[in-house]
């Protein structure tokens, strides 16, 4: 008996040792304590718990999401001085016979957290320190539940977070206002509003978001994944939600799905086409929209710039940058156009940027956009509309020549703040049966902030009908490689 407390004592003492490894390598703490070794999916979600502060997990059934939510509530419990974690789901048989009892599992199962935590129906705490070191089931029921925890240390985890009212998650979310409090949401995607949605759409560039679809993890059951194949169609969407882990098809009037954006962010792969460089530039000035300019080859973007609160001098002075920043790195450029958002402060965009192209002879073109006038397509209201409906086009082509197996033909940015720019604009029909744009004023009725990167984006790679040419070609000089 002895020499077993000896042994114990020595490996907690290891354990203690290895605590600045296991804070920023959840995964090595999950293989090491645990004996659990961990999907890929699970490996990424977890670095991203440890280096950000909110993370967000839309998956399909049965990947493996409890395990993981148990392995971090442990993890954070052991690695940290002090630490509240709260567990939380809709109902209390999610809560208790799932989460609780899943964390009870894998607690049981290391013979050093046994040594150390003390587990309860309702707590897991560090034994000696009751009070002050914990983690607590806290069924979802009513704001209050959630309010009144206070420490450097907190983690929340909310299991089947479409579930949870949005009074109770802005509870959460209020409550945590420390450098080193987190929120770590998984579940089903099943609503296309609320807190959860909102974490993969509109709020996405404030969380590290994943999704997890049941065909590419090892643990689901691939009868499973037939019988509701064969029940209800892939393109179904119960067969998006429970085995993809996306969401419904999307809310009623959104122009562009979440879906297309993804996929042309993350699995479309395309080479620059083409020897003409477009810059699109969506212009604010000093209030709190976001001046932003994107640059693309084809249908490949190549840069990108943003700002804030900058005059539209500097505007200008960045656009001339970018482009020959681009011109280096791409020489077979052999035409520049910039398409500039001409209404309000834009215009004086415009007219500096034509003065300044003049005066170096650059031999480049502008073309002043106005996105309010009208559109020669029979079936927009506007030219913004058409010149999203151009993109929105190339995106769900993407999505099918994906299904043939051919290449894509637009390529997005990796970038959050776009991809929820592009899937948060709504729609509607006129009165004349043509479609038009939510404009940005009743977007920010919504809460939604101004859509100036999808905007600079459509700038970029928005096509629409001319009748004829209302831009500025300036004279050309020769080669446009005279002054790069």
């Amino acid at each position: 008996m002895a020499k077993k407390v000896e042994s114990m004592t020595k490996r907690v003492a290891a354990f203690k040792k290895r605590l600045p490894v296991y804070r920023k390598s959840p995964k090595t703490f999950f293989k090491e304590i645990l004996n659990f070794s961990p999907d890929k999916w699970q490996e990424s979600v977890s670095d991203d718990i440890a280096k950000y502060r909110f993370v967000s997990v839309r998956s399909g059934q049965g990947v493996g999401k409890t395990a993981l939510e148990a392995a971090i509530t442990l993890w954070f419990l052991c690695c940290f001085p002090f630490p509240r974690v709260v567990c939380t789901a809709p109902t209390r048989q999610q809560l208790n016979d799932v989460l609780w009892a899943e964390i009870s599992k894998w607690q049981s199962q290391s013979p050093i957290l046994k040594r150390i935590l003390k587990w309860t129906k309702t707590k897991i705490y560090m034994k000696n320190y009751e009070e002050r070191w914990f983690a607590t089931a806290r069924t979802a029921t009513k704001p209050e539940n959630m309010q009144g925890f206070h420490e450097d240390y907190m983690l929340f985890i909310v299991d089947e977070a479409s579930g949870v009212d949005d009074r109770i998650m802005a509870a959460i979310f209020g409550t945590l206002s420390g450098d080193y409090n987190k929120l770590f949401m998984c579940g089903n995607p099943t609503k296309t509003s609320g807190f959860f949605f909102d974490s993969h759409n509109r709020d996405r560039a404030i969380f590290r978001t994943h999704q997890v679809s049941c065909l590419d993890s090892p643990r689901t059951s691939k009868e499973n994944i037939e019988m509701l194949k064969r029940k209800y169609g892939e393109g179904s969407d119960v067969y998006r939600v429970r085995v993809q882990g996306q969401f419904p098809r999307g809310e009623a009037g959104t122009f562009i799905t979440l879906e297309a954006t993804e996929h042309a962010a993350k699995e479309v792969k395309i080479e620059p086409t083409g020897t003409t460089l477009v810059i699109g530039v969506d212009v604010a000035r000093y209030g709190d929209d976001e001046t932003s300019m994107y640059a693309g080859i084809g249908k490949k973007t190549v840069g990108q710039h943003s700002h804030f609160k900058e005059s539209t001098m500097v505007t200008v002075g960045n656009a001339i940058r970018l482009a020959k920043d681009m011109l280096l790195k791409h020489p077979e450029v052999e035409h520049v156009k910039f398409n500039v958002d001409d209404t309000g402060v834009g215009g004086g965009v415009t007219d500096r940027l034509i003065e300044v192209i003049n005066e170096e002879g650059y031999g480049w073109e502008v073309v002043p956009v106005n996105n309010g006038s009208s559109s020669l397509d029979e079936y927009c209201a506007n030219l913004v509309t058409e010149m999203w409906q151009s993109v929105r086009t190339d995106l769900e082509t993407n999505l099918t020549n994906f299904i043939k197996g051919d290449p894509g033909v637009m390529q997005l940015p990796d970038d959050d703040t776009l991809i929820s720019q592009l899937a948060t604009r709504k729609w509607r029909m006129t009165s004349k049966g043509k479609m038009i744009l939510e404009s940005k004023d009743d977007m920010k009725k919504r809460g939604l902030k101004s859509p100036d990167r999808a905007d600079a984006f459509v700038l970029t790679f928005g096509e629409f009908l001319v009748e004829a040419p209302e831009h500025i070609m300036l004279p050309s000089i020769g080669s446009v490689s005279v002054k790069r």
